[in-house]
């Protein structure tokens, strides 16, 4: 039970039994709430707030909300307050880099309300006593999917639960999958949150679907369109290209766990993530093939989505743009090209795409036949059925008036992405153009010419089309041509696929029945699928065939620029009866969509499981609105199997959360108000790879260790393990070091990439200058992912420009003789090589075990005045490069020059009986004698 003060009853938005019925709960107690996707879940936390908002006297925050949830709630918390007179509500208040100084925010803490706060600044500020933890009323935790016992957001929640027992402390998730993976995923997660009580509502849960299936259920057409046999075609081609690409990863990796490796889940969005997964601690032990066949499934993966959602040419040109990316470097033979491509399947891809564009013919002349092209434009078949949707919705209001409710009457598409948008709002403004020059007769009239067609916009887009290849024609010979001389023996490489005798395995290229053609991709050398460029009486006859007409000349073009001139050409007022307004799905956002708009007609061009609850709710939750909705899909297509593999997943991920739930272990060690001691849960999730895991050596002191962080250390998860190990941290701004142990040790923290740029830019050795000039003991650690392998290997091409084995080599050893280089400058550096931040955090309290805790004014004061001189080090990097030089000073007496003299001036007047004990008798006498040279000739 939360002993925060129960909120007061307000008017709340809640018209559903099921979020009744949560909200009930979350008011009663702290628990983890996993919601389906698209069952509301931020009107359930927008609610929740304003019920804190409106009693008054609180102080909430709220943790890892996104920018897009931000606007939502204070939208939603002012609309609550204006409608319920609230006195009290405040709103909300976002707090995040572009906000006031600290004093402005401490004041803000200390007035109470509702504040959104990063989670970097929520940190800092809950370390440094910015705002109190005890005083804060309670924690709401959105994306609680995403903790894990190194976010900050675990660690922000384990130094709120140390300090503050009795605030409430409520997550929420609307994604299962994550607490599904692991041993006990469930159990671990509400371990890293604090919380014992899990409650979980899928799509099936008996409020739910006692909510959304009663009377009120929206009117639903489901419109499956066959794809065209090229599609399929295609289709077909890029699945057993997935399939075989499937097939040489496991047949190169057979040492890893390839279970979930097959074409059934290669559909799946986080295949690729899966894949990487498995061979990342691996990755500098697989092949070149394997790594180039990892990257050629996120393509294959991307244009089975393409070639069911964009049009024909753009598809076609997308296919251009991939070959080309995955051609040989210009001025090398090594073949390169991607395994996929020299399969039939691909040659298959290529040429089918082509085919849905334009075609082959031959124009008969008084002399020979000549080689042409003439357009096809395939039309995506969803069109036809979007505009027959359109004209059914017509004929409804022109024929049955509706009948009145709160709708507006809009007609809203939804689709993916906002390509798509475009795409169809080209569609929807010139589909009725029909681009002929020539009048038609009327006693002949084909019923069918007043069809809706895409052979405007197509026609448009073949053209920019033709226009683009010509440019990446001339852009391609320029950059390839002596890589393309080398690998086809071509000099010109729009003519390279007719002149020369063929290759033997290339193929005969066939238009129809006839003889040679210009139509078919081909074949390079080596087997691989060649790109194709167009002749140009080829491209001539094209944009013969589709020059401008006089009804497309009076077409308005896009809107590239708005000169705020001619406003009025552009935008009008229209009645919400008129309007179609198309959107891409945006997640909880589209509820806010279906609120402002009022759609009667919802036309889903694309299906979304999350959208059609959405659509469920709202119209479940407004007794005087009706909803029809479109549902299009093709059929037997990747579309589809998507969706219905996401909805099955979604289903099976609930019900193992169910089962976990109901054989969960309650954990004992909890306080009389169930929390759990924050130091003891979170030392269960301590890497099991580190030795050791009995009780820490500062837990028994008296005074636990001190460390000082820079602020910017935040986006890693270490000083979230050092918390853990009873370290107190003491988050400054710093200019020298990340880390400070002791007054004398200094740590620069660097990832193995951060090193590299580090090194390309200078600014390692900067910072190398900054430590010595100021600590005795500078230290740099270079920390590795615990996910990757504890080497240098898989880095070694960002070092490097070359792709080859060898070139990773050559990569790795630049990196190691720069770090060579950088131990000669700097001799007293110590370099610590971590494996993991769990070894980083043990290597540290190893470090702090002997030593007198770090002073935090004088960490911040360090580096401020170039001039000041911090600590025992009086020598900056430039009068020790004047000393070394000196006879007599070596690498070993350096050291003791620097600790004992304070400018080279003292050093030159120190006599030999004074240089004796720093640097011994023999190189006393060389030291004196340089800086006393002049003296002793004039004596003699």
């Amino acid at each position: 039970m939360s002993g925060a003060p129960a909120p007061q009853p307000v008017k709340l938005s809640l018209p559903l039994v099921y979020q009744q019925k949560l909200f009930e709960e979350l008011r009663k107690e702290d628990e983890l709430v996993i919601l389906a996707r698209g069952l509301g879940l931020m009107r359930l936390v927008t609610n929740l707030l304003h019920s804190y908002d409106a009693a008054g006297n609180n102080l909430i925050v709220v943790v890892n909300a996104q920018d897009r949830e931000n606007a939502w709630i204070g939208e939603s918390l002012a609309e609550h307050a204006a409608i319920s007179m609230s006195p009290k509500a405040r709103g909300l208040t976002v707090v995040n880099t572009d906000f006031q100084t600290v004093g402005a925010r401490e004041k803000m803490y200390t007035g109470g309300g509702i504040f959104s706060v990063t989670s970097r600044i929520l940190v800092v500020d809950l370390l440094t006593g910015l705002i109190n933890p005890e005083t804060i009323t309670g924690l709401i935790v959105l994306h609680a999917d995403k903790i894990v016992a190194t976010s900050l957001e675990a660690f922000i929640l384990r130094i709120y639960r140390q300090k503050n027992k009795v605030g409430f402390l409520k997550a929420f998730s609307d994604n299962p999958d994550p607490f599904t993976v692991g041993f006990s995923p469930l159990a671990t997660m509400m371990r890293n949150m604090f919380l014992r009580k899990a409650s979980l509502w899928p799509r099936f849960h008996m409020y739910v679907a006692q909510s959304l299936e009663g009377k009120k259920k929206a009117e639903v057409i489901e419109l499956e369109v066959p794809m065209t046999d090229a599609m399929k075609t295609i289709q077909t081609a890029i699945m057993e290209c997935v399939e075989v690409s499937i097939h040489e990863l496991k047949k190169g990796n057979t040492g890893l766990e390839m279970g979930d490796w097959n074409l059934d889940s290669a559909l799946l969005k986080n295949f690729d993530v899966l894949v990487r997964r498995q061979l990342d601690p691996n990755w500098h032990r697989v092949s070149w093939k394997t790594k180039q066949i990892v990257g050629d499934l996120t393509v294959l993966r991307g244009m089975l989505q393409s070639v069911l959602a964009l049009d024909a040419v753009s598809f076609l040109q997308q296919l251009d743009t991939i070959h080309a990316a995955h051609s040989p470097p210009p001025g090398t033979t090594r073949q390169t090209q991607s395994p996929w491509l020299f399969l039939d399947a691909a040659h298959t891809i290529f040429d089918t795409a082509k085919k849905r564009v334009y075609a082959g013919t031959q124009k008969t002349t008084a002399d020979t036949n000549i080689d042409s092209l003439r357009p096809v434009l395939e039309e995506q078949p969803k069109w036809a059925v979007l505009a027959d949707a359109l004209e059914e919705i017509e004929r409804d209001l022109y024929f049955e008036p509706a009948t009145r409710d709160d709708s507006n009457g809009t007609i809203l598409i939804m689709c993916a992405d906002t390509n798509t948008c475009r795409q169809l709002r080209d569609y929807l403004q010139t589909m009725h153009v029909k681009p002929r020059t020539e009048k038609r007769v009327e006693e002949f009239h084909d019923p069918d010419e007043d069809r809706p067609s895409a052979t405007f916009m197509m026609r448009r887009r073949l053209r920019n089309y033709l226009k683009w290849k010509s440019e990446f024609a001339h852009v391609s010979a320029t950059l390839f041509a002596e890589n393309q001389k080398a690998l086809r023996g071509a000099v010109d490489p729009r003519l390279a696929q007719s002149r020369g005798r063929a290759p033997p395995n290339k193929r005969r290229r066939m238009r129809g029945g006839g003889g040679g053609s210009v139509m078919g991709s081909g074949r390079m050398e080596n087997g691989s699928v060649a790109q194709y460029f167009e002749k140009p009486n080829e491209v001539s006859d094209l944009m013969a065939e589709i020059q401008i007409t006089e009804e497309e000349a009076k077409q308005k073009e896009d809107i590239v620029v708005d000169p705020l001139e001619n406003m009025d050409d552009y935008y009008q007022l229209y009645d919400m009866q008129d309007l179609v307004v198309i959107h891409a799905y945006e997640g909880d956002q589209d509820e806010h969509v279906l609120e402002e708009v009022k759609p009667k007609y919802i036309i889903m061009y694309e299906p979304d499981a999350s959208f059609i609850r959405r659509v469920e709710v709202y119209r479940s939750s407004h007794n005087d609105r009706n909803v029809r909705v479109y549902f299009l899909y093709y059929g037997n297509s990747v579309e589809e199997q998507r969706y219905l593999s996401g909805v099955r997943r979604e289903k099976d991920a609930f019900t193992r959360l169910i089962k976990e739930r109901a054989s969960m272990s309650v954990v004992m060690t909890t306080d009389a108000h169930g929390v759990e001691d924050a130091q003891d849960a979170f030392l269960r999730t301590v890497n099991t790879r580190i030795a050791g895991g009995g009780r820490l050596a500062g837990a028994a002191t008296a005074e636990p260790p001190r460390v000082v962080v820079d602020v910017r250390e935040f986006r890693s998860s270490l000083p979230s393990l050092l918390h853990g190990r009873n370290m107190v941290i003491v988050p400054c701004m710093l200019t020298v070091g990340d880390y400070i142990l002791s007054p004398h040790v200094c740590v620069e923290r660097k990832s193995v990439s951060d090193l590299i740029s580090s090194f390309r830019d200078g600014r390692l050795y900067a910072q190398c200058e900054s430590m010595f000039a100021h600590y005795r003991s500078p230290m740099l650690l270079v920390e590795f992912d615990q996910n990757k392998s504890f080497t240098l290997e898989p880095f070694a091409d960002l070092s490097g420009t070359a792709a080859s084995v060898s070139a990773d080599r050559a990569g790795e050893q630049d990196l190691q003789s720069k770090i060579v280089l950088l131990t000669l400058a700097f001799p007293r550096l110590r370099v610590i090589w971590s494996s993991s931040p769990y070894e980083t955090a043990e290597i540290f309290e190893r470090l702090k075990a002997q030593e007198p805790e770090p002073d935090p004014v004088a960490a911040v004061r360090a580096g401020l005045d170039k001039d000041e001189v911090v600590g025992e080090q009086a020598f900056h990097a430039e009068p020790q490069e004047m000393l070394a030089k000196v006879p007599g000073v070596t690498m070993k007496n350096i050291s003791n020059l620097t600790l004992e003299a304070e400018n080279i001036k003292e050093v030159a007047n120190m006599t030999v009986a004074e240089l004796d004990p720093m640097v011994g008798r023999e190189a006393a006498r060389k030291i004196h004698g340089f800086f006393n040279r002049d003296l002793l000739d004039d004596e003699e």
